[in-house]
This record gives C-alpha cells, structure tokens and sequence, in this order.
C-alpha cells in the first residue's frame, strides 16, 4: 500500500461494525460530497492539499489546470465543506482540515495506484482484482 494511507480494517475500526443504516439526509450528503470527489481535478487538488496547505497559483502548477478553473474546483469544494482557506498576506492559502476526508482519498487512490502497481507487476491476485473490480467508465 502506498506510504501513509489507511488500510481498510482501520476505516472499520474507526467506525465500527453492526451499526444501522445512515439517515437519508445524511447518504444525500455523502453522495454530494463523493460527487464533487467524482472530478479527476478536484479530486487531485483534495490529494495535493492532503499533503500539506498551498495557495492556487501553487495548485494550478501541481495539477496542470487554468488559474481560473483551479479557482472554481477550490470554490465549489470549500462550500462543500471539504477545504478550507485562511489569508496569508495577499494570497489566500487552501488546506483540508478533515482528517476523514484526507483518509478517504488517501485510502481510495492508493488502493488503486496498489492495484494498478500490482497489475503492472505481474501479480495475479491484483490481475483479477483489476479485471473484477474495474471502476474506470462506471460514473454515476
């Protein structure tokens, strides 16, 4: 697994077993939250900002996006609640301070970079892994 991700028995720790299904408002905002998550550029900027806080030029140059777009994934993902900004002088400097939502994204591309490592390795576990568990064109 890659360096610093969660394994999944520790996201079953944290939250347990056995417990009764989620409210419905509850499962609509999770599914807003995944479906703001569901954009390859956002999901990178929630990824680079999980490693450490930085401002939009920094992120547009990480994620190789326009400054102006940057500006309207970080928008649209701060109203969700999912990062946040602070001002530092002139600029305003963005960082996710969930540590869920860090563990969820962490957990979900390294299990697949995993995956896909595994794959291109030749290991017939992750091969068939792959081949069953194939997420790409599957958007909701």
């Amino acid at each position: 697994m890659a360096a610093g991700v969660g394994s999944i028995e520790d996201v079953e720790e944290d939250f347990g077993e056995g417990l009764g299904d989620p409210a419905a408002d509850v499962l609509t905002e999770a599914a807003a939250a995944f479906g703001l998550l569901a954009s390859p550029a956002r999901l990178h900027l929630v990824w680079a900002l999980a490693q450490g806080e930085s401002d939009v030029t920094a992120l547009a140059e990480r994620v190789g996006g326009a400054l102006p777009a940057i500006s309207q994934h970080l928008a649209k993902l701060k109203l969700a609640g999912l990062v946040r900004s602070r001002r530092e002088g002139r600029r305003m400097v963005y960082l996710v301070d969930d540590p869920h939502v860090v563990t969820i994204v962490r957990l979900m591309v390294g299990q697949l970079a995993d995956r896909k490592a595994g794959v291109a390795a030749g290991d017939a576990g992750a091969l068939g892994a792959a081949r069953t568990g194939r997420l790409h064109g599957l958007g909701a």
